[in-house]
């Protein structure tokens, strides 16, 4: 059975210096990986940070500048950015408008976490 996981545009959170709803983890979906849409305002920058995780970005809509450790790199609708664990990143919004991206991240454990998952469901 298909099941849509819907986008509470009235309803985002604040988290690192922008709006976003964490749309995992979903208990429908058995996967191996969290994310978030994000909503980056425009003249906003959001936090800079780095973490264990690998994560990778999707912008969805909009452009703005990806800093990741001093460098920055135009980032728009389309592009998919890797960002390697450890490495301090932020989204800077320079551009008129909203400037909107999925983030997808995972770890080790959220791996194994998936495949014992997976493992007793099989059973």
């Amino acid at each position: 059975m298909i099941e849509i996981h819907k986008l509470d545009r009235a309803n985002l959170t604040q988290a690192y210096g922008l709006d976003a709803q964490r749309l995992l983890p979903w208990p429908a979906l058995n996967a191996p990986f969290d994310g978030a849409w994000c909503i980056l305002r425009e003249g906003d920058a959001s936090t800079p940070h780095s973490h264990h995780e690998y994560e990778v970005f999707i912008a969805m809509a909009g452009s703005a500048v990806l800093d990741v450790d001093g460098q920055q790199y135009d980032f728009v609708a389309g592009d998919i950015a890797h960002l390697p664990p450890g490495c301090v990143h932020k989204v800077i919004n320079d551009s008129p408008g909203d400037f909107e991206y999925y983030g997808i991240w995972w770890d080790c454990d959220m791996s194994t976490t998936f495949l014992t998952r997976h493992e007793d469901q099989a059973r």
